[in-house]
């Protein structure tokens, strides 16, 4: 039974977070980059400036969007479950921190000098404040971005869990090797049984079994001892008269 714990392989192919890695490497890029250039097509927080670096865009878009990029890197590179679900879980922390992250720095850290700033809308002069644009900005730059980040992190966490019908199949890890070998020897063993090797052959067959009961049920002339002859025994019981003298009982009519 030793064997049966090294089954589930601690390796994995390295397309396995392939398109996934992908996604959170363009995902984290495009949440530490897009307030930097986000101006240039008026899609932007304020203050409404090109490469333009404040406190909040470091601590609630640089930050996380770097924990989603580096996730991704380790998921799109690694061949290891636990560096990939470690990928996962820190890509998920970033999109988490995308999300929440002003809530708690301004509410719970109370630190109000680190700010997102606000959507700045369409370009137009005299537009309504809450347009259709400036929803897609709150989108685009945290809430929407940190769901997807999330969402394709538990992806990745799932993936690098479980164990696929063609990792089972494929034998490549070496403790598939050595699971076999704890049941007797490997695959060889049974290989010989079943192919009739007289050398590995541990248990008879069917007609040996049967010619060895009845080997062992034989009874032989010489398995007692024989019976004492007539002239050793003594007594009335010599020869094969009666031990009773015939004048006892009369012959019958």
């Amino acid at each position: 039974m030793a064997g049966v714990a090294r089954i589930p392989r601690s390796r994995v192919p390295r397309s396995r977070g392939g398109l996934c890695g992908t996604l959170l490497l363009l995902l984290g890029a495009w949440g530490a980059l897009i307030p930097f250039v986000g101006p240039y097509f008026h899609y932007a927080y304020s203050p409404d400036r090109t490469w333009a670096y404040t406190s909040g865009r470091l601590y609630l878009s640089i930050i996380p969007g770097a924990a989603a990029l580096l996730g991704g890197l380790a998921v799109l590179l690694t061949r290891s479950r636990a560096v990939g679900m470690l990928g996962g879980l820190l890509a998920a922390l970033g999109g988490a921190w995308f999300i929440v992250g002003a809530q708690i720095v301004q509410v719970v850290l109370k630190k109000t000098s680190i700010s997102a700033g606000a959507p700045i809308g369409p370009p137009a002069a005299g537009a309504s404040p809450l347009t259709t644009r400036m929803f897609l900005e709150q989108l685009g730059f945290f809430a929407g971005l940190g769901i997807v980040v999330i969402f394709i992190a538990a992806i990745v966490i799932g993936r690098f869990s479980m164990l696929a019908a063609k990792d089972a199949a494929v034998g490549t890890d070496s403790d598939y090797g050595s699971g076999i070998s704890g049941y007797g020897g490997g695959a060889s063993d049974y290989g010989s049984l079943a192919a009739g090797d007289p050398a590995s052959q541990q248990f008879p067959s069917s007609q040996q079994d049967a010619l060895a009961g009845q080997q062992d049920v034989t009874v032989t002339a010489s398995t007692f001892p024989p019976s004492p002859s007539d002239s050793d025994t003594p007594g009335p019981l010599q020869g094969s008269r009666s031990p009773f003298p015939p004048s006892q009982f009369p012959p019958s009519s």
